[in-house]
């Protein structure tokens, strides 16, 4: 269990699970972007510029804004990092050809929040590309702990206090871990048919289970 644990949550090993996911799921990506016709603009919400170059994808005639709750300083030609809200974003009506974001509609602490990125996904996007993890798989993806989503709020900020799980570090004061805890709120399938009505939903499936969901409109 531990190998898999280290397996799942390691984010810069090339050969680890986690990275053969990424790609995966970017060649899934890629397939629905060559459909379309170029120059092609792309939101990235909550997207780095190493992910992008983890991913090796260098094409001249696409533009992508990275956009954060601060903006960090870029090297490369055809990106920009600017500062923003995912639940209210600054740009016109289908201002972007695709907005594409992975694992960070879960971030936003409650359902109100999620409804607020969703529509302005809808909203500023063309077409759109989001994945976030499956709340019914049983590994907890920031805390790598199994069955963690399942147990009290109690008891997961206990274990946040006292102990460093997977992505999340111990955080000893309690109002800290507390929200922490309450940042994440892992999605079903039918709550991300709800936020994307219009969009196709992709299952990516790991032993069997389904890790988690991309919904997509192209």
């Amino acid at each position: 269990m531990k190998e898999l644990v280290k397996k799942i949550g390691d984010n810069t090993d090339k050969h680890s699970i986690a990275h053969q996911f990424r790609a995966r799921r970017f060649a899934f990506f890629l397939s629905l972007l060559n459909k379309l016709p170029r120059p092609i603009s792309i939101l990235d919400i909550g997207g780095t510029l190493a992910f992008w170059d983890a991913m090796e994808f260098r094409e001249p005639d696409v533009e992508i804004t990275l956009l954060n709750l601060s903006a960090e300083p870029v090297n490369r030609a055809g990106f920009r990092s600017i500062q923003g809200d995912a639940t209210a974003l600054s740009f016109t009506d289908k201002s972007f050809d695709i907005v594409f974001s992975n694992s960070v509609i879960e971030h936003l602490y409650d359902t109100r929040s999620q409804e607020k990125m969703a529509g302005e996904v809808r909203r500023v996007g063309r077409h759109y590309f989001i994945q976030t993890p499956n709340y019914w798989f049983p590994m907890e993806p920031h805390w790598l702990f199994p069955f963690f989503q399942f147990l009290p709020v109690t008891m997961r900020v206990f274990l946040t206090r006292h102990f460093a799980l997977g992505h999340i570090k111990k955080i000893r004061n309690k109002t800290a871990a507390e929200k922490q805890v309450s940042e994440i709120k892992l999605l079903t399938r039918a709550e991300m048919e709800m936020l994307f009505p219009e969009a196709g939903i992709h299952s990516e499936k790991f032993l069997g289970l389904t890790k988690s969901f991309v919904a997509y409109r192209f």
